[in-house]
């Protein structure tokens, strides 16, 4: 059993204007085999989250703790996390040109897992995996990202995800730019890496159509860089026919 656990975490940033707080108190815990559905207006401080976890040099961490089986993740470099089993799929990834997404895998999962995987079954597993997404094995070849249309680097995303095997996925809007089908590919390998590994989640959204899929077992309402209200999939089903104007106001 792994243990996500945040505890009144402050966040600030940089901007020409001065240091500007974001997260201002963010308290919740995440275990295996769970799904957080991180949930609010634009603006509310999701995706800080998110990148702060993942130790983003942007964001300052100004108070707070979060723990990962009693591990202190604030004081370890991005590598580090990664290695302890944190995981970020990113709502905009980024384009690596020069190193194949076949190298770029086979590397990642040697730099998390400590050793390098047999090629032989290691081929296998990334074919597999990139079969049930429907992501065509001549990618392997292309450069990370680089040319993928926004369903192709959120598959590339979860591919990692299954193929890592992390102890906790974060997923920031990893439902944004797909299309029904590319929705529901995703959303199937969220839900077989939860089944294989017991992989906790927090996915965040603003909306609620992947959560047709990805069924979450707790809902956190973000405004204001606060948490507001949690609850469980029913409050995931208020959102979508009330909006988030009852907490802006």
């Amino acid at each position: 059993m792994t243990t996500l656990e945040i505890k009144d975490l402050h966040v600030s940033v940089d901007t020409p204007e001065g240091v500007k707080p974001i997260l201002r108190g963010v308290s919740l815990a995440v275990e295996s085999g769970q799904t957080h559905a991180i949930m609010g207006p634009n603006g509310s401080g999701k995706s800080t989250l998110a990148y702060s976890l993942a130790g983003h040099p942007k964001y300052t961490v100004t108070g707070g703790s979060v723990l990962l089986d009693g591990q202190d993740v604030l004081a370890m470099t991005v590598d580090e996390r990664a290695r302890a089993g944190l995981f970020l799929a990113m709502q905009y990834p980024v384009e690596v040109p020069g190193v194949s997404v076949a190298n770029f895998l086979r590397t990642a999962k040697t730099a998390t897992s400590g050793h390098a995987p047999p090629l032989r079954t290691w081929v296998k597993e990334v074919g597999s995996a990139m079969d049930q997404l429907r992501f065509d094995r001549e990618f392997l070849e292309r450069s990370v990202n680089e040319g993928f249309s926004g369903g192709e680097k959120k598959r590339h995303e979860i591919l990692q995800m299954e193929l890592l095997e992390p102890k906790i996925a974060i997923l920031d809007e990893t439902d944004s730019g797909l299309d029904v089908d590319a929705l529901r590919v995703v959303s199937e390998g969220v839900n077989r890496a939860k089944a294989n590994t017991g992989v906790g989640v927090m996915l965040i959204t603003h909306y609620t159509r992947i959560l047709e899929y990805v069924k979450p077992d707790f809902v956190h309402v973000f405004v204001d860089g606060r948490v507001v209200e949690q609850g469980g999939p029913a409050l995931a089903d208020r959102l979508e026919a009330e909006g988030y104007d009852r907490f802006l106001r």
